[in-house]
């Protein structure tokens, strides 16, 4: 399908690490966990409110405790792993079950719960425990200024740059498991298919608002399809 040393780039989202029994948080009503988004992952929520956006990602940090990484994201090691070519994974996932897969060359472009980050002095700090308005940061000695490394709507996401970069010098874009309406994600399919000769893959449980973009689709669970064209693209 494509050379055995070209440059592949992977997208995946919510639908990646539901299959590790991960919840999307959102609901049907556009709520998450029973909160307005704009309230709990916004900067203007969590001015309002930080100790209800605190207590919101404490308990998604602590339920990664609970989840292991499924086949999908262990198939994607291996590709990065074993392909010759250049290879990019981004996560629009805030979880760690890619790393925890072994995977490395990854971006997060929404960030990461089990980090934090000081607003008074920028630094970003590895995280596992609960956070609060009276966590000291490590770095400047300041309290209230640190919050969960994620971003939240309206902020823009990290290291776009190199995500562009690597779009445009794709041969094969994957896409999996992302529902395709966030943006800027949702506009990598369109920017990859500029690339001449650029193949496009997506793979998820169903159709999305992007798939007319795609060339290839494969419809079902990512644990069982995943490894499936990974092994595909190592033998070709």
């Amino acid at each position: 399908m494509i050379k055995p040393n070209a440059s592949i780039v992977v997208l995946t989202g919510a639908g990646m690490s539901a299959e590790s029994g991960v919840p999307t948080f959102r609901g049907v009503d556009g709520l998450w966990e029973g909160h307005r988004i704009e309230d709990v992952a916004s900067p203007e929520g969590f001015a309002r409110d930080p100790e209800l956006v605190h207590r919101f990602y404490n308990l998604r940090r602590a339920a990664l405790n609970t989840v292991e990484p499924n086949a999908g994201h262990v198939a994607l090691a291996r590709l990065e792993r074993e392909w010759r070519g250049r290879f990019l994974l981004v996560t629009q996932n805030v979880d760690d079950l890619h790393e925890r897969a072994g995977s490395e060359k990854l971006i997060h472009m929404h960030g990461e719960l089990r980090k934090a980050r000081c607003e008074c002095c920028d630094a970003v700090f590895a995280w596992t425990k609960d956070l609060d308005s009276g966590t000291r940061c490590r770095a400047c000695g300041e309290i209230g200024g640190m919050r969960p490394h994620i971003v939240w709507f309206g902020e823009f996401p990290f290291e776009m740059e190199t995500i562009m970069g690597a779009l445009k010098r794709a041969d094969l874009f994957l896409c999996i498991g992302t529902s395709g309406v966030v943006y800027p994600a949702a506009g990598f399919a369109q920017i990859a298919a500029e690339r001449p000769g650029c193949h496009l893959i997506e793979m998820n449980l169903e159709s999305t608002a992007i798939s007319r973009q795609f060339d290839e689709h494969i419809i079902g669970p990512v644990a069982v399809e995943l490894p499936k064209l990974v092994e595909q693209l190592l033998a070709a």
